[in-house]
């Protein structure tokens, strides 16, 4: 019926929809508008994977995610921007990304939509001369586990960021 923004922010955009539902009641509905992201769960020849702990502001501590980031290039496609990602954040190229899932990050409240990649065949390359991490980057560690480690601690709640848990339980088992 009508769509208002509210909100221009450097990540996202907060608008307003208001809609008429199925059974006739107007509703006024807050959408956050957001660049889809890329996740890519790096896996080792040793069957290990490939994290990464950051620094997450919402929840104020460091969390273990996989390697990810938005779409933020005009027309990136999203298998290109997951290896776009694993070379800016761990210096690591993939020979092979296979995609697991496309899922919705928050259906309720927001338009943002994650790719899900596994990268094998990983070779060390150092992180390109041209990437400058940003404040979230700047202190990010490397944390390489085993596969069945990672998905256990996904199972015990010391692995909760939404991306990761999808990406482990996914690739748990087959390698």
């Amino acid at each position: 019926m009508a769509s208002e923004t509210v909100h221009e922010g450097v990540f996202a955009r907060v608008r307003v929809d208001r809609v008429r539902m199925p059974d006739g009641e107007v509703l006024d509905r807050e959408v956050v508008e957001q660049a889809d992201a890329a996740g890519v769960v790096p896996i080792f020849g040793d069957g290990s994977v490939m994290l990464l702990r950051q620094y997450r502001q919402p929840f104020a501590t460091y969390l273990l995610e996989i390697p990810a980031g938005k779409l933020d290039r005009e027309g990136e496609d999203p298998a290109a921007a997951a290896a776009r990602e694993l070379i800016e954040e761990t210096g690591y190229r993939a020979e092979r990304l296979e995609h697991l899932v496309t899922f919705r990050n928050s259906a309720g409240w927001t338009d943002e939509s994650t790719h899900l990649y596994v990268a094998t065949g990983l070779t060390a390359e150092g992180v390109p001369d041209d990437f400058h991490a940003s404040a979230e980057e700047a202190d990010m560690e490397i944390v390489r586990l085993p596969l069945d480690e990672a998905v256990a601690a996904v199972r015990d709640g010391t692995i909760t960021d939404a991306k990761t848990v999808i990406g482990l339980l996914l690739v748990g088992g087959r390698f």
